[in-house]
């Protein structure tokens, strides 16, 4: 009888499952998210979880749930990419900060996988902005080297986690000089002994010994020997031409290299090169200011430049104050460069996919996330205007068809205070 009490109660206390909901939106303008222009008076049906149909002239299959997007418009839901979202809750507080080991013995080897935690407030104000999946990495401590970094969905449960050890990232640049001891020449040296210390150690048998002059710990050669054969890709923190044109030629040493550039500010100047050589890029399109002398070339139409010099481009970098939610202002900046004389920006189509199918395929779910397309994930977001305009927000969120809360920190504090009574507050409280 105690048995049988506790396992109900037991069943009482467990949180219900949640499924997904089979729904259409109607009459919305729709954007797919694949480079294309925006469709009005479109329909999305999503159904177990998936999308099946998006666009004009969609039949809506009867009995299921229906919203009226008369006015409104409806997306993917955004791919935010390279981001510490679930890393951080408040940047200057380190005991709630696990986005880089300045002091472990392990670099290559470190995994954000554990740390991440879909409690924090950062997922929720990202989510409340249309973000639906993420890549997170973490930030390079004591080694160019920052660890392996995660591929996440921002759902409001616990299961984050999509993709574990998604890709590898290393810093080279200035940053890297840095950390490597002093100069671009330590950092490259140091990121090739690695590779191939890598290499030497997935050839060995198991439990065998490594060679006595070896600088990694068996955990970072170990885990850098994904990279080497190609089944992790390798994310390249750099930003000059001339570093850009170096971490091109590592291929030639190491051929299986599934290289991508997180920064490129001065990708416009090698843009040729670096479409020849099939690499993408995840960079943040306000670098437009040179700030170091590596980015002396820094320009807003860099994005539009190596687009059109046939480089695959990717809206990324949110991390600190730069929030992944700002992405669609960031996309629209592009938009606007096409009326600027001179500038080279992004139509409205390839703005928006730079900010959904494509950082998506760069994180190798190209098909499944970022888009409105038969078999893809059901993240569906809609809008109360253009997505691209400072002045619209979402209204609704789904993620895997599932709907999502619209709440966070910020907004509860936003009601908590934009009705206040001032009534009975000191009148320096009040304004």
């Amino acid at each position: 009888m105690k048995t049988r009490l506790l396992i109900a109660a037991l069943l009482v206390a467990a949180p219900l499952p949640v499924f997904a909901q089979d729904f259409a939106v109607t009459n919305a303008t729709v954007a797919t998210g694949d480079g294309g222009a925006p469709v009005e008076h479109g329909t999305v049906v999503v159904r177990g979880g998936k999308v099946v149909a998006a666009g004009a002239g969609v039949a809506v299959p009867a009995g299921i749930l229906t919203v009226d997007g008369t006015g409104k418009w409806v997306t993917p839901g955004l791919f935010s990419a390279v981001t510490d979202l679930g890393l951080v809750d408040v940047d200057g507080v380190d005991d709630s900060n696990d986005t880089s080991a300045n002091k472990s013995p392990f670099n290559a080897a470190l995994d954000v996988a554990p740390a991440l935690n879909p409690s924090s407030e950062h997922i929720a104000v990202s989510r409340e902005g249309g973000v639906t999946r993420a890549s997170v990495a973490a930030f390079n401590g004591g080694s160019i080297f920052a660890g392996q970094g995660a591929v996440i969905d921002l759902g409001a449960d616990a299961a984050m986690l999509m993709r574990p050890r998604a890709f590898q990232y290393v810093e080279l640049g200035e940053a890297g000089a840095r950390f490597a001891g002093g100069s671009r020449v330590a950092a490259h040296t140091a990121l090739r002994n690695a590779l191939r210390e890598a290499r030497e150690a997935a050839a060995l048998a198991p439990g065998a010994q490594r060679q006595g002059d070896v600088l990694l710990t068996r955990a970072d050669a170990l885990a850098l020997a994904k990279v080497i054969d190609g089944s992790q890709p390798l994310y390249v923190g750099v930003e000059r031409a001339a570093d850009i044109r170096s971490v091109l030629a590592l291929k030639s040493e190491f051929p299986k290299l599934d290289l991508v550039l997180v920064g490129a500010t001065e990708g416009w100047l090698v843009g040729a090169e670096i479409a020849a050589a099939r690499v993408p890029v995840i960079t943040m399109p306000m670098r437009d200011l040179p700030a170091a002398f590596e980015t002396l070339a820094a320009t807003m139409s860099n994005v539009g430049r190596m687009k059109k010099a046939g480089v695959k481009v990717a809206i990324g970098m949110f991390a600190g104050m730069d929030q992944p939610r700002y992405a669609p202002q960031q996309a629209g900046n592009l938009v606007a460069l096409t009326k600027i004389p001179g500038a080279t920006g992004l139509t409205w189509g390839e703005a928006f996919a730079a900010i959904t199918s494509v950082p998506a395929q760069i994180s190798g779910f190209g098909g499944k996330l970022g888009v409105l397309a038969p078999g893809a994930a059901g993240d569906v977001v809609l809008w109360d205007g253009d997505p691209l305009e400072l002045s619209s927000a979402p209204v609704e969120v789904w993620i895997d068809g599932v709907k999502q809360p619209l709440a966070s920190h910020q907004s509860r504090l936003r009601a908590r205070y934009n009705d206040l009574d001032e009534t009975y507050l000191p009148k320096a409280y009040v304004w």
